[in-house]
């Protein structure tokens, strides 16, 4: 009836839905990928294992990572999201627990490969179920809650295991109580996500029509792929290596339980901020300032003399890796050509190569020179130069026509809801509501999606 008010139903169902892939993406990721770093430490001194053996295994769950959203970025497999992503974060449950029963180097390279993977698919098939379900309810806002998850999941993970190493438990009893907290979360999503027919996504083929064209790189596209590889080398050495490196220096001891929960408590809501400064100044500037304020917290990690420069390191990281993610993909498919999907696997297996890398060659770096500077400085550099790559172009922008023709925002919004560009949407959205038509109508045109 005019006037009614909505049932209860329909105001809390699409937050119930974001909340339960909010906490899909915190056990996944939080706990199911990055877990490992709060965990080192103990592992380095129980097992024992040696910086490079350490890089291998991290480096095998990148590798892991890869395939797995390469898989699930490319292509249709039968069945629905919802199902997908809950097998996929049992197998994670499972395969973090299984790491405190496991011995020998190969046997935890071989587990955290697997635990990758399954991170991936729970990544991909709960924001695709998620993400869509929202857009149907008309609450895309709230994917920033739904994103959130990895950074509130890391910040989870570095409590728990501050928690249970403080009760005095080993480094396989961390492992055990990883795989246990993400079964109780398991739970709590399962109950937060029904089951529902209706969510099973089906791909609408919408295309601007300036991205009907051949899928060949341009020089513009090949700087933000390069870039991306060299982000996925620059955060991943100190994201994998933080927590050791706080243990093994000196006066920095009382830092370690702290620094990985500043970089989840950081990252949580980093992609929402950096949206709105890439709105406010431009896509390109924003990814450039997050490189280099991330390169500033990776060389700081291993120069810090005082907790309190430690803890800055952390929040530096954590406060932009989750945003250059999220700008890089924007940036890549404003300048692609052809079907987004595949900008979108070129540019996962540019970021997975680097991460790959990097955790290997900050292993054997360690071992020529028995620290992570030389490594750290190399990352820092890799960041610096991927800015730069992105920050300068090949074509100067085009001059902003004062009164462009804008198509219908609803029928151009449905359109970036089907490729996935929930950001994007959020970013506009957030610009129309508060009055900037003008910086809503560069993004759209940064884009890709008006002409001049």
């Amino acid at each position: 009836m005019p006037g009614s008010q909505p049932s209860h139903s329909a105001t809390t169902a699409p937050l119930r839905l974001a909340l339960g892939g909010a906490l899909a993406l915190a056990a996944a990721m939080g706990i199911g990928r990055f877990v490992y770093t709060p965990i080192l430490p103990f592992m380095a001194d129980g097992v024992p294992l040696s910086a490079a053996d350490a890089g291998f295994v991290a480096s095998a769950n990148f590798l892991g990572y890869l395939a797995g959203a390469l898989a699930g970025s490319v292509g249709r497999l039968p069945g629905s999201p919802r199902n997908w992503f809950l097998s996929a974060l049992f197998a994670s449950a499972v395969t973090s627990a299984a790491m405190g029963w496991a011995d020998g180097l190969t046997a935890f390279a071989a587990l955290r490969f697997l635990g990758g993977f399954a991170s991936a698919f729970v990544l991909v098939f709960s924001s695709a179920l998620v993400l869509e379900q929202l857009a149907k309810a008309g609450r895309v806002g709230l994917s920033a809650l739904h994103f959130a998850g990895v950074g509130s999941g890391i910040a989870f993970s570095a409590v728990l295991i501050a928690v249970l190493a403080g009760s005095g438990l080993s480094w396989r009893q961390l492992w055990f109580g990883s795989g246990i907290a993400t079964l109780a979360l398991l739970t709590a999503i399962a109950l937060l996500i029904p089951s529902d027919k209706s969510a099973r996504v089906t791909p609408v083929e919408i295309t601007p029509a300036a991205n009907r064209k051949s899928a060949a790189l341009s020089a513009d596209l090949l700087r933000i792929v390069i870039a991306y590889g060299l982000f996925g080398f620059g955060y991943v050495i100190t994201a994998t290596f933080i927590s050791v490196i706080a243990r093994d220096t000196p006066g920095l001891q009382s830092a370690e339980a702290f620094v990985w929960l500043t970089v989840g408590l950081c990252a949580a809501p980093s992609v929402l901020v950096w949206n709105r400064i890439s709105a406010r100044v431009g896509l390109r500037q924003a990814y450039a300032a997050a490189c280099l304020a991330q390169a500033a917290g990776v060389t700081l990690s291993v120069v810090a003399g005082t907790p309190f420069l430690m803890l800055l390191a952390a929040a530096l990281l954590g406060a932009t890796f989750m945003g250059i993610t999220a700008l890089g993909l924007i940036e890549a498919r404003r300048l692609a050509s052809g079907d987004p999907r595949r900008i979108l696997a070129v540019m996962t297996a540019s970021f997975g190569l680097g991460q790959v890398v990097g955790p290997w060659f900050a292993g054997l770096s360690h071992t020529l020179t028995g620290n992570f500077k030389a490594a750290s400085f190399a990352a820092a550099g890799a960041l610096v130069v991927a800015g730069l790559l992105v920050f300068v172009r090949g074509k100067p922008r085009p001059k902003e026509s004062p009164r462009p023709v804008v198509p219908d925002w609803e029928s151009l919004r449905a359109q970036l809801l089907s490729e996935g560009k929930t950001d994007l949407v959020d970013a506009i959205e957030t610009l129309r509501a508060e009055g900037g038509k003008i910086d809503a109508v560069r993004q759209l045109r940064e884009n890709g999606y008006l002409k001049d």
